[in-house]
């Protein structure tokens, strides 16, 4: 068979991508006969936290065109209480927003709107009037009425991490960094928004909406509303971004279903911008105490970390991650707390490495305030830490790159002609910093079900109800069945996205080319050792289960009832690593911060398209500035001030200037079967420490909080 994998490939979907002819959830014809589309639009409260006393319809009634308002009066108790999608269920909230006259957040959803055309709904959402009983709100971190409890008695799961006497550990040593470091919240605007389209035939609903684990949705609407799993079929195509949202099943789909069932015709909702902001989930806001001592030599004696995240009043929901920080480098007493404070806002969610980017920007912060304590280079100080085992559980890790993605990233980016004293570089009116820092993901893998077909024509079909988000799976998948049933990739045809297909995982935790690739691959060997027993020119298809090393028994089955089961291995760390250097200029009369340069070097597995790999690592680290310098969702009350793409600042191409990602072999036999890693998070850890590492280098100003701004520059 001819070696199709590992050679660059472009996207078998990119030319229907960027002629306009690709179609998403919203745009997806219908192909019955019956009624005509309807079109809902969204009234969201005006208050963080109380009551609905009343409404006036009267002016959104008179809306031509207007045929329905749906509000708790219509439709509390119609939906069911499921789960949170992490804690068991299905559901990326466990709130209901339409089944009482309760407001717990600002922007929930108080009213839906149903019209012929969208813009008569819109009018008639803008004319719904509501009053209020408003009550008291705890917006976030120290606010009155806040609730902080330990992450170890929100999640049975969960650990907290003790090995060594840290306290005394750090008593003991002479160096010693002790620093507060704070990330805020971002949201993760996909241009696509948070679309939902529902037909009914009979008892059998037809979802169309862009989601990330179309099992979820399919199950959770099933408990929501009474139905049989097999009456409801969720179809999401191509997906228009997601970064970590459209998680799982959102608040909004059921009351779609309702208001659809209710009008006996389709009903489609496109959300705006602004609603985006609270009836999904968001970045939230976290702040780390960071303890660090060292001995002379630079090797670590302790570190602590003390971390709280906020989350929401009503689920058991936090991103938990120190036990990441705990585990990064050699260290022997480590202690970690994370608790969670509960306050008066919708549940947040994962975003793109969701623990890693907060986490590893302050234990990365923090080691290179070591470095520059003990007098060391900041790569130095990293590899006299470095280490083959966890210094947590004493599991070796499946392999160790790193220090070869600071030796191939500090040659490509130049390391060696940084001056070691902070201000010490500059051009023209510009002071120039060089900052490093670490990205570490582990590495994710889950059970997944997928159908190979070779039809009597030579041509190869390939299943699955997984996700295009645009990551490129697609043509992962055509060039693994071309490369292993020995056919052109042009004649490999994927289908993804439906729970009419073999069920597969969420696509999240950089987990979809591990988990599908080697299902794949299974799949190829099955179907070649049926072909071998076919007569000649014979359809022949199967359908493979693939499950992996160290699942729990009953993973085929959680699968198959939509529930999430990613897996770590048990026996060993399996993570991906990387290494992030930054160039920052910092204007010296303006404070204007600029990046002329990001270079990361990554060790991720084997890599199965360098083409869209390299694609994915770029995309994260201009991300990653955007998480250093510009995202940040600020909070005005319980509200959120700025929840659009005008006053919600993102890179854009002038920002990113030149961006270089470099490939570091990592050949890795026990991780999975392929050697496969996922590095689709990988390239958005670490930038946004590389950047304030650089900053400091520039001015000899240490910022710990993010985003980092002109006016930091200033002051």
């Amino acid at each position: 068979m001819e070696a199709v994998l590992g050679k660059s490939h472009s996207r078998v979907e990119g030319a229907a991508k960027v002629t306009g002819t690709a179609v998403y959830a919203s745009d997806t014809p219908r192909r019955d006969t019956g009624a005509a589309m309807a079109h809902a639009a969204l009234v969201t409260s005006t208050i963080a936290r109380g009551r609905i006393v009343g409404f006036d319809l009267a002016a959104a009634h008179a809306v031509p065109g207007v045929l329905a308002v749906f509000s708790h009066r219509e439709c509390a108790g119609r939906v069911a209480p499921v789960t949170h999608l992490m804690a068991g269920g299905y559901v990326n909230s466990s709130h209901r927003p339409l089944d009482s006259d309760a407001v717990a957040y600002a922007g929930q959803i108080v009213a839906l709107v149903v019209a012929e055309t969208s813009e008569a709904a819109a009018a008639g959402a803008a004319a719904v009037r509501v009053a209020y009983d408003e009550a008291p709100a705890s917006a976030g971190f120290d606010a009155p009425g806040a609730e902080t409890i330990r992450l170890a008695d929100l999640k049975a799961q969960h650990e907290d991490v003790r090995v060594g006497d840290a306290e005394a550990a750090l008593g003991a040593s002479a160096h010693r960094i002790e620093a507060r470091y704070a990330t805020p919240i971002q949201h993760h605007n996909p241009i696509e928004l948070f679309t939902t389209r529902c037909a009914w035939e009979g008892d059998r609903l037809t979802v169309h909406e862009p989601t990330r684990y179309v099992g979820a949705v399919q199950h959770g609407l099933a408990a929501q509303l009474g139905l049989d799993p097999a009456n409801v079929r969720v179809v999401s195509g191509l997906i228009g971004g997601h970064f970590g949202s459209k998680f799982a099943l959102s608040q909004h789909t059921a009351l779609v279903a309702l208001a659809a069932r209710h009008l006996g015709r389709p009903v489609s909702l496109v959300p705006t911008r602004r609603q985006c902001f609270t009836i999904a989930n968001y970045r939230p806001e976290s702040r780390h105490d960071i303890r660090l001592t060292a001995d002379a030599e630079g090797r670590l004696t302790a570190l602590v970390h003390e971390a709280e995240v906020v989350t929401s009043r009503f689920d058991p929901f936090a991103m938990e991650g120190a036990d990441v920080t705990a585990s990064l480098y050699a260290c022997p007493a480590i202690r970690t707390e994370e608790r969670a404070v509960r306050v008066d806002r919708n549940t947040p969610g994962p975003m793109r490495a969701p623990p890693e980017v907060p986490y590893l920007f302050a234990l990365e912060s923090a080691m290179d305030e070591m470095a520059w304590r003990l007098g060391l280079d900041p790569i130095e100080l990293r590899r006299r830490n470095d280490t083959a085992r966890d210094p947590v559980s004493g599991k070796p890790f499946t392999s160790r790159p790193l220090m070869a993605c600071f030796e191939a990233g500090a040659k490509a980016f130049g390391w060696e002609r940084r001056l070691p004293r902070p201000g010490a570089m500059q051009e023209g009116p510009w002071r120039v910093g060089l900052g490093c820092a670490t990205s570490v993901r582990p590495v994710k893998i889950a059970a997944a079900t997928i159908r190979v077909r070779r039809n009597a024509d030579g041509t190869v079909e390939v299943a699955t109800a997984h996700h295009e988000i645009g990551n490129g799976i697609t043509t992962l998948l055509a060039m693994g069945a071309a490369e292993w049933l020995g056919v052109p990739v042009e004649r490999v045809s994927v289908h993804l996205g439906d729970t009419d297909l073999p069920p597969a995982g969420i696509s999240g935790g950089s987990s979809t080319t591990t988990s599908l690739m080697n299902a794949l691959s299974l799949g190829c060997a099955q179907l070649r050792d049926k072909l071998a027993k076919a007569p000649e020119g014979e359809a022949v298809e199967v359908v493979a289960a693939f499950v992996p090393r160290g699942s729990k028994p009953d993973a085929l089955k959680a699968l198959r009832e939509g529930h999430i089961g990613l897996t770590l291995p048990d026996d060993a760390l399996s993570w991906a690593f990387g290494a992030q250097f930054a160039e920052v200029h910092v204007h010296a009369e303006t404070g204007e911060i600029r990046v002329p340069r990001l270079t990361g070097a990554f060790a991720a597995g084997r890599v199965l398209n360098p083409l869209t790999a390299l694609s994915q690592l770029k995309g994260g680290m201009i991300w990653g500035l955007g998480s250093a310098l510009l995202e940040e969702t600020v909070l005005d009350g319980a509200a959120y001030r700025n929840p659009d793409l005008a006053e919600y600042l993102v890179p854009t191409s002038a920002d990113a200037q030149t961006v270089e990602a470099i490939l570091v072999p990592d050949p890795d036999e026990r991780v999975n079967p392929l050697g496969v890693k996922g590095l689709g998070e990988l390239g958005v850890i670490g930038v946004n420490a590389a950047i304030a590492n650089a900053v400091y280098h520039a001015t000899g100003h240490r910022q710990r909080s993010l985003p980092i701004r002109i006016e930091d520059m200033i002051a």
